[in-house]
Formats: structure tokens, C-alpha cells, sequence
């Protein structure tokens, strides 16, 4: 595999942080608050990498249009949403100098309503714009580093950064603890706009009770990231490949498992995927437009697969959606490794 397409040649001392090797020198990082992200360069986009219940929205809505929740005991602030997008934003510039760092895409979901004072005993109807005030309980973001890519089985992959934060996941009612976030580094297949999801480039709950927090604990977590690690998992799965009859029976598995009793289901690996999910890479098999079954053959290999699975979680609410994008990578990972004689995944396809 040749580095010279992953990484620009300007960038050439940042490959020891993103690529695992162990002689680089770490330096501590650099949090300067209330800093201003640079206006990344706008493009078109026809998909979003995650779909089910959200909207779109731009930064400027979420910083002028939203308010910011509290923690009612103290009326200590939250971390809002554009702090966490510009401060994860933030990382990638200074780990990526050089580099052309996409505009966020983000998406929102579980819109929350209120009043101001003023308006509190108007009717609805007569209420203004004015008077209503807003928040989203979850938001989900991702923004690519289209200068680094790679490309598999034909598919271009770009490097991707993705964050989610909920507002479900914390106790707005006591005082102001370590708030929880999902942040992610890995790559995103430009075809379909799938994100591919890497256990040591993920941390579902990454705590902080600041943006300087949250700033280091991002930071630590893209220099444990192992690109080439991850490039040389999913071209592996170019070359494993299930027959139609191990496709189908991981379609009926994957729908017993949701039903096992809790014994027999503890016994076997995590499948986090829903049932109308199931149905969904059940109708990709045949009618993807590009990871479908050729016609006349009964096979498919593990990254249409994958493809499959992932293209199907683009469907979940935004709470779950980097938790069961890296079960799809582990799942996958699993049934090759079960197609060569492992017995862990096994129960899936036999």
C-alpha cells in the first residue's frame, strides 16, 4: 500500500501519529478556548451519513437560533453543540495541519420546545417566534479529510471524523458532573456514504467537564487511532466471501438472536442490529445499486457485506449509531474469521 495516497507528502510528519508507529514524540496539545474554526470550504452533498428521524442543520442555526441546556441544581451550562463540533474541529486542524478539512455535516433529532418568561401564559396560537425557544436533545455530526483516502474493492474511502452527543444520556437535573460524548475517527466510503467504524479509533464515552477536557480527550484518542491497521482489515475483507446459503442463515440468525432466551444469548457475541435493519441488508443483497449479489452468482465478498450492514445503520436513532456502526465492523470481522475455521461467530452462518 502506498502512504503517498494516504497522506500528502506536506503532512509526511504526521504519519507516525495516524499510522502506529511507535518512535514519534508526543507532544502535549494545545487548547486555546473560544478559538475560532476557520470556515472550511462548502461542497455538495446528496447523502448524510446517518438518515432515521433527523434533520440537517447548520452551525449558524445551532448557535443562534438554540439555547443551551443547564444543570437545573447549580444552573451550571452544558457543553452546547457547537462547542463540541469546533473543539473535536479543532483537533483534527492541529493534528492534520495542512490538510483540507470539510465543513460538518450535521444532523439533529428530539427537538425541544419551551417559552421565555414573557410568553409563558400567551396561547399557542398567538404565540411569535420570538417567544418559542429551542434545543435538540441529540445532534450527530461528521465532517471528512478528503486528502487522505484510500480505496477499496473500487470504492473510495476518505478519512472521517464523526461525534454524537444526547442530552438523554445526562441527569439535567442534579448538579453539573462530567458530560458524556461519542467521538470517532475512521473512514467513510464516498459511494454510499457508509462510515466504517474501528475499535481503536472510537470511544463511545468520553467524559468532560470542559471544552479543554473534551479537547485532550479527543486528542488522545486520534493519536491511538491506527489507520493502516484499519485499511488492512476491511481489504481483507475483499478477499473472504459467503455463499448465498451462510448469507441467508445470518439473516435467520440474526432474527432468532433477537429472541434467545437471555442464557443462550449471553453465550454468543454481540449483534446489535435490528430486525427492520435485518430486512433491510436482506433487500441490499438484491436491489443495491452497489454492493447487490451479481447476476448469476452466489457469493458476495465481506465489504459488499459489510457495506451491507452499515448501509443499513444509517436507519438508527443517533443515540445508538457509532455504537452498532462498530458492531458492524465486529461483526464482520467475526464471520471471517469464522469462514477460516474460528468458532466465535460461527453460530451466525452455520
Amino acid at each position: 500500500m502506498s502512504t503517498a495516497i494516504l497522506i500528502p507528502s506536506q503532512n509526511e510528519g504526521l504519519l507516525p501519529v495516524l499510522f502506529g508507529s511507535d518512535n514519534v514524540k508526543q507532544e502535549e496539545p494545545t487548547y486555546t478556548p473560544y478559538e475560532v474554526v476557520n470556515e472550511p470550504t462548502k461542497k455538495e452533498r446528496r447523502k448524510h451519513f446517518i438518515e432515521a428521524n433527523t434533520t440537517p442543520v447548520d452551525m449558524q442555526h445551532l448557535k443562534n437560533d438554540c439555547i443551551v441546556p443547564v444543570f437545573s441544581k447549580d444552573n451550571e451550562m452544558t457543553i452546547s453543540h457547537p462547542a463540541f463540533i469546533e473543539t473535536v474541529h479543532k483537533v483534527a486542524s492541529e493534528l492534520f495541519r495542512g490538510e483540507s478539512i470539510d465543513e460538518p455535516d450535521i444532523m439533529v433529532s428530539h427537538v425541544i420546545k419551551g417559552r421565555i418568561p414573557e410568553a409563558i401564559y400567551k396561547p399557542v396560537a398567538e404565540l411569535l417566534e420570538s417567544d418559542k425557544t429551542i434545543y435538540y436533545e441529540r445532534m450527530a455530526f461528521a465532517f471528512e479529510i478528503p486528502t487522505i483516502y484510500e480505496s477499496i474493492n473500487g470504492n473510495r474511502v476518505n478519512l472521517c471524523v464523526t461525534g454524537v452527543r444526547a442530552y438523554n444520556r445526562e441527569n439535567l437535573y442534579s448538579k453539573k458532573t462530567s458530560e458524556r460524548f461519542s467521538v470517532a475517527i475512521g473512514f467513510q466510503n464516498k459511494v454510499c456514504c457508509n462510515l466504517c467504524t474501528f475499535t481503536d479509533g472510537f470511544q463511545t464515552d468520553l467524559r468532560a467537564m470542559s471544552c479543554h477536557d473534551l479537547f485532550r480527550g479527543v486528542m488522545k484518542l486520534f493519536q491511538a487511532y491506527d489507520a493502516e491497521k484499519h485499511l488492512r482489515l476491511m481489504k481483507s475483507f475483499t478477499g473472504s466471501y459467503l455463499t448465498e446459503h451462510q448469507f441467508a442463515q445470518f439473516l435467520g440468525k440474526s432474527r432468532l438472536y433477537q429472541c434467545l432466551p437471555a442464557r443462550e444469548k449471553k453465550r454468543l457475541p454481540c449483534m446489535e442490529l435490528t430486525d427492520s435493519q435485518i430486512n433491510m441488508v436482506a433487500k441490499a443483497y438484491y436491489n443495491d445499486d452497489n454492493f447487490k449479489r451479481e447476476h448469476g452468482e452466489n457469493e458476495i465478498n465481506l465489504w459488499k457485506f459489510y457495506n451491507m450492514l452499515t448501509g443499513a445503520n444509517k436507519s438508527s436513532y443517533i443515540d445508538n449509531f457509532l455504537d452498532r456502526a462498530l458492531n458492524a465492523t465486529q461483526l464482520t470481522e467475526g464471520i471471517d474469521r469464522a469462514l477460516h475455521g474460528d468458532n466465535t461467530y460461527k453460530w451466525f452462518i452455520e
